[in-house]
């Protein structure tokens, strides 16, 4: 009898489980949250690891395996766990696990691209079992987002020799929502939900990632209502969707933190002159890049930062076209139809929205008599062979941002150096010491003064042309409920989605 109810009662947890169909268009290289560099293995990760603080929804730091924390004073921070959080193999989440990752992280032997983020802590220590101090040798601007980092588990790894290679990658053992139950390279992942889960079991019972390497092959699955959620290009969203689509999906459009820039290599002469730079900028008409590129699903550019981060200035204006301003300054910087400024823009293959805005961009700087050839190059070719050694004259490229912009990266003359980001060699040092002071300012009102100046100045100054920023436009099953579009996202409250239809997985 009991055998029969037990049977019973599995067929219909099969019967009515629910699962969310995602699609992945490339496979994780590493399943680890300290080394998931690639997009595939950074989404992965997500669901299956927790920091010790993460982002809610409006974009604030809150706790997340953390129970509390508080500053002692502007250099010692002081963490403490909950007691309730366990490993998905049934190991309860300690100190020990904190420090083990913060070690691994320093380890000269894991390469690991958010090392520099640890550069201005002194030491990490634990108190007992579930408190953390943590001492700065200064204050830092970035104090609690480094943090934000998914745990790694100090009972599984201790003993691994090389964190790089290890099984753990494929693996992976975490305290998130969502239990990784099979993987395969270029094939599909499933997720099963942690009943066990801290914050109380996710409501969707499994999430299936479709290996579909093509977007196109991800928009037919999604059109045939086979995908929940997906991504669409501003082309889909504008010309390629029907009744019966909108009948099934709702489309969310939110600002991407991403933008698009022409990058000036400042060691050449002809882009020294500030003359230059802004008579280019003027020539430029964005919105008609906007217009034509995106069909308006992306909004102009005017400085480093976002629009909606503490870093952004509201008082800098988008730059108007003006040829004939552009046209003077060009003549005042010494070129004219005798003498016409020239140069080389550089750019990717697989992204064609790039290689179009190239073309616009050469048909609008021709009105002030500016000649631009495009060299379009294979990825990897265009890293290795141009960006990173930094040959070439301009950059057609995009960069992402943080919630929490840094500007050392992209903008401090120490960030010249090869192999370092600030590619196009800009150095200020009014914008350093800025930079510099934003660095130990842990106030945020304070440091968002420091970050709007350091807008205005890069605004004023062009090391790079800012074009456009995209819009993100995700299409949602509408039979999902409780989904809550904010800032950063729909996935913030992810646990308490809950899918109408009833089906059979």
């Amino acid at each position: 009898m009991k055998k029969h109810i037990l049977l019973i009662a599995i067929f219909f947890n099969f019967l009515f489980a629910s699962t969310l169909n995602l699609s992945i268009t490339s496979s994780p290289s590493r399943i680890n949250p300290i080394l998931s560099n690639d997009t595939a293995s950074s989404e992965i990760s997500q669901w299956l690891f927790n920091g010790l603080l993460k982002y809610d929804k409006d974009a604030n730091i809150t706790t997340d395996i953390a129970k509390s924390y508080y500053f002692e004073n502007e250099t010692k921070l002081i963490i403490k766990l909950r007691e309730d959080v366990f490993w998905h193999d049934g190991v309860q989440v300690t100190s020990q696990d904190v420090l083990f990752t913060y070690e691994t992280i320093l380890n000269p032997k894991v390469f690991t691209s958010i090392a520099s983020n640890y550069k201005e802590v002194e030491s990490v220590k634990a108190l007992d079992k579930f408190t953390i101090e943590i001492i700065y040798k200064k204050p830092y601007f970035k104090a609690l987002e480094i943090w934000l980092i998914g745990l790694l588990p100090y009972h599984i790894l201790k003993d691994d020799k090389d964190l790089m290679t290890s099984k753990f990658n494929k693996n992976p053992i975490g305290t998130g929502p969502y239990i990784l139950n099979s993987f395969k390279n270029a094939s599909d992942i499933i997720l099963t939900a942690n009943k066990n889960y801290f914050k109380g079991k996710p409501k969707i019972d499994k999430i299936h990632y479709k290996f579909y390497p093509d977007p196109t092959t991800s928009f037919l699955m999604l059109k045939q209502n086979k995908l929940d959620i997906a991504s669409l290009t501003p082309i889909q969203a504008d010309r390629q969707l029907n009744n019966e689509f909108y009948e099934n999906y709702q489309i969310i459009e939110t600002t991407s933190f991403s933008y698009a820039y022409l990058g000036f290599n400042l060691n050449n002469k002809k882009f020294q002159d500030k003359k230059v730079r802004q008579a280019l900028s003027l020539a430029i008409n964005r919105q008609e890049l906007v217009d034509i590129l995106y069909f308006g699903h992306a909004k102009v550019a005017n400085g480093p930062f976002l629009p909606g981060t503490f870093a952004y200035n509201e008082k800098v204006k988008p730059v108007v076209q003006d040829i004939k301003k552009a046209k003077q300054l060009l003549k005042e910087a010494g070129y004219n139809e005798k003498n016409p400024l020239s140069f080389e823009l550089v750019t990717n293959t697989g992204n064609e929205i790039r290689v179009n805005a190239a073309q616009i961009l050469q048909h609008q700087l021709k009105q002030i008599g500016v000649e631009v050839k495009i060299r379009v190059m294979e990825w990897q070719a265009f890293l290795n062979t141009v960006v990173h050694p930094r040959k070439f004259e301009t950059v057609l490229l995009g960069w992402s941002l943080a919630l929490t912009p840094d500007a050392y990266p992209l903008w401090h003359s120490d960030s010249t150096k090869i192999g370092r980001f600030n590619l196009v060699g800009y150095k200020n040092k009014q914008l350093d010491k800025l930079i510099e002071l934003g660095s130990t300012t842990v106030n945020r009102e304070k440091l968002a003064e420091i970050y709007k100046n350091i807008f205005t100045i890069i605004s004023d100054d062009l090391p790079y042309l800012f074009l456009f920023i995209p819009n993100s436009i995700t299409v949602v099953n509408k039979n999902i409920k409780n989904i809550e579009p904010t800032f950063i996202g729909i996935f913030h409250n992810q646990i308490d989605w809950i899918k109408e239809d009833k089906e059979k997985n």
